[in-house]
């Protein structure tokens, strides 16, 4: 984690200077954003993306790094807001900054380098620093504060890490930049308990205060990170370590009671062939997938009264994505077992007839333009003659 520490910026002029400041010398105007994102029932964060590089995409709003999918959008101007920072009264109040790396806030950056003492200081986990200021990159963002990342949770995750270091606190401000399209309407039943939210936006042509009371994340959720995710940010172990010694739970993802453990085995169709458990599957998430994907004559399944099997997932894809998909169609299981690694899950349901319902609802799903093979799962046909194709 690195920190600005700012000691003053010139031309405080409030939020009033900061609007005529943008009125004068923004490249957008007001009507920048003719088109407005409403969404549907079921909409899920992956149709906003989508929606939004798309949209960025096909009216050249878009700028340096493009294409902008799959990334936090960079667009056209966003580097003069920088201007517009430095006449805002909130980032002048502001000593210890955040400013995440993203493209479009660069010029953020710059700003937040005006008048310091010092930057890109390493802070350690028993530093005793409180950060007045965190800056955001979206891909979304709506004006109660709802926000939307690319997918990969990392905003959401170094805010909880600053909040269990002792960091931030209630008072720190939380900050997006983005592109008037960007801003859009977001379902508050899309928001989870690690989802970051903002307490203002600023955009080319204004500055808008969310007034958000939606609960920011109060700490890393631990069941929601996986051992491949601690692999990759060493801190995470500390922090764990630290928790730990606490006497806080600690169980990763792959840990957690709705996971099967490895001394419960799976059902498999021949007795011949070892009993292997969605743990070890789930271990596997960290290795490298291997081409290609199992037959649906050979996977193992789930014990549950009724299973349905969803193959062909693209590489890449989070478990996150295909939920929301499934909400989306209404047809979200009472359990899910995912197999990234092998690119397929299961769908466990009550009862046969509402696993027939879910197989009819998610014909024609696709992810990451890729579609999906979704059929009932293999122990379920036998029982009606059928088998898979």
């Amino acid at each position: 984690m690195e920190l600005a520490q700012q000691t003053g910026s010139p031309g405080n002029e409030g939020d009033a200077g900061a609007r005529n400041f943008l009125a004068k010398r923004m490249l957008c105007t007001q009507n920048a954003n003719p088109w407005h994102l409403r969404c549907a029932k079921g909409v899920s964060k992956w149709d906003i993306r989508h929606k939004i590089w798309d949209y960025m995409e096909a009216n050249n709003l878009a700028d340096f790094p493009r294409p902008v999918h799959h990334r936090i959008p960079n667009f056209k101007g966003s580097f003069e807001m920088s201007g517009s920072v430095q006449a805002w009264d909130v980032f002048d109040k502001a000593r210890e900054v955040k400013v995440d790396p993203d493209k479009p806030l660069e010029g953020i950056r710059l700003a937040a380098l005006q008048g310091v003492r010092d930057y890109s200081v390493p802070v350690g986990l028993d530093a005793k620093v409180h950060v007045d200021l965190v800056v955001v990159g979206s891909v979304a963002v709506s004006e109660k504060g709802f926000r939307i990342g690319k997918g990969e949770g990392f905003a959401d995750l170094e805010y909880a890490m600053m909040v269990s270091m002792g960091a931030v606190r209630e008072d720190t401000v939380v900050v997006t930049a983005v592109h008037d399209c960007q801003v859009v309407d977001i379902p508050e039943d899309l928001l989870g308990d690690h989802d970051l939210t903002v307490d203002y936006i600023l955009t080319p042509t204004r500055i808008i205060k969310t007034g958000c009371n939606h609960p920011k994340p109060q700490g890393i959720l631990w069941h929601k990170i996986n051992h491949e995710m601690l692999g990759k940010i060493p801190v995470l172990k500390n922090l764990r370590h630290r928790e730990k010694q606490e006497g806080k739970d600690v169980a990763l993802k792959e840990e957690q009671r709705d996971v099967p453990a490895a001394d419960k085995p799976v059902r498999v169709a021949k007795k011949s062939r070892p009993e292997r458990s969605s743990f070890q599957d789930q271990a596997s998430l960290s290795q490298a997938s291997r081409e290609g994907e199992a037959s649906p004559d050979n996977y193992p399944l789930p014990d549950a009264p009724a299973a349905v099997y969803v193959g062909s997932i693209p590489q890449g894809t989070r478990v996150g994505e295909l939920k929301d998909a499934l909400r989306q169609r209404h047809a979200t299981p009472a359990r899910l077992t995912w197999q990234g690694a092998q690119h397929r899950a299961f769908l466990n349901y009550s009862d046969k007839a509402t696993a027939d319902a879910a197989v009819v609802a998610l014909q024609g799903l696709s992810l990451h333009g890729s579609p999906l093979r979704v059929e009932l799962a293999r122990s379920q046909l036998s029982k009606t003659g059928s088998r898979p194709r």
